[in-house]
């Protein structure tokens, strides 16, 4: 998300527009802002204690973003890949005194937000762009050599017990095999999604759920897929299917016997992609 800039309408000498060495505006900026942070603030009615210093990653000197950029896809390309980031545009400012005054005076929220952990700007002339950001974190997926035990038993107790999904009331179910061959089905739709970046059912190649678990060997008389982004964890991605009538659905279906799932992470931002297919043989 951007924050629209704040214009300061003096007019400033050549001499105060001289070019700051890169990265030195961002370590200031960051400097007067953890500053702030450490005491006890008034910000819009309301008392705040001191918060924790902004780190001052050298990404978020980097940045260059031209009109229509994505602040996101603007992060990742200078190495620094954010879960959130906000953008405060600042105009006719001399230094980094200056452009504290305003921040502190039209965007104390960003300043004295618990949401970010980071905080930079980029200087050209008297123009800044002050970036406050969440990092991308590592995501702490279960190993797959202990992936279908996790799984099974998240699956297999929604299925124990009758629920809705959506309109559709279901009892509840059997439960759920591994399966191999399922889950090599399952790997190769998240390596796909995570590679290319998409998220369907259907690959670039036109292949959906059918001829990939016929690909990996499995004889199947019903077969049936879930698919999610983003979620962190085995019990996320579960959790989310069963808020969706379809995949939910799909879980509670008495028809499927067996099951595999994979996740694959893509390389660039991190972002998981999980797969999951259940079957019967013939």
């Amino acid at each position: 998300m951007l924050t629209r800039s704040f214009v300061l309408a003096s007019a400033l000498s050549a001499a105060l527009l001289a070019a700051t060495p890169a990265g030195a505006a961002s370590l200031d900026i960051v400097g007067l802002i953890n500053a702030y942070r450490a005491s006890p603030q008034q910000c819009q009615g309301e008392r705040l204690a001191p918060l924790p210093a902004l780190a001052a990653p050298a990404a978020l000197g980097r940045v260059r973003i031209g009109t229509g950029t994505f602040l996101e896809q603007a992060l990742e390309r200078a190495g620094y890949p954010v879960e959130h980031a906000e953008a405060v545009y600042l105009s006719n400012v001399a230094d980094a005194g200056a452009a504290m005054t305003l921040l502190r005076e039209n965007f104390c929220d960003k300043l004295l937000s618990a949401d970010f952990a980071a905080a930079g700007a980029v200087r050209t002339g008297d123009d800044w762009v002050v970036l406050f950001a969440r990092p991308l974190h590592e995501v702490p997926l279960p190993a797959p050599t202990v992936l279908d035990a996790e799984v099974l038993a998240a699956v297999n107790a929604a299925r124990a017990v009758p629920r809705r999904c959506g309109e559709q009331p279901f009892g509840a179910a059997p439960p759920l095999r591994w399966n191999t061959a399922l889950t090599e089905a399952a790997l190769a739709h998240s390596s796909d999604m995570a590679a290319h970046r998409y998220f369907s059912h259907e690959q670039k190649n036109g292949s959906v759920v059918d001829d990939r678990a016929t690909r990996a060997g499995y004889a199947w008389s019903r077969i049936g897929e879930n698919i999610a982004a983003g979620q962190k964890s085995v019990a996320e991605a579960v959790a989310g299917w069963l808020d969706s009538p379809g995949h939910c659905a799909n879980i509670m279906n008495a028809g499927f016997d067996e099951m595999g799932l994979a996740y694959a992470v893509n390389p660039e931002r991190g972002r998981v992609y999980w797969t999951q297919v259940l079957g019967r043989r013939r």
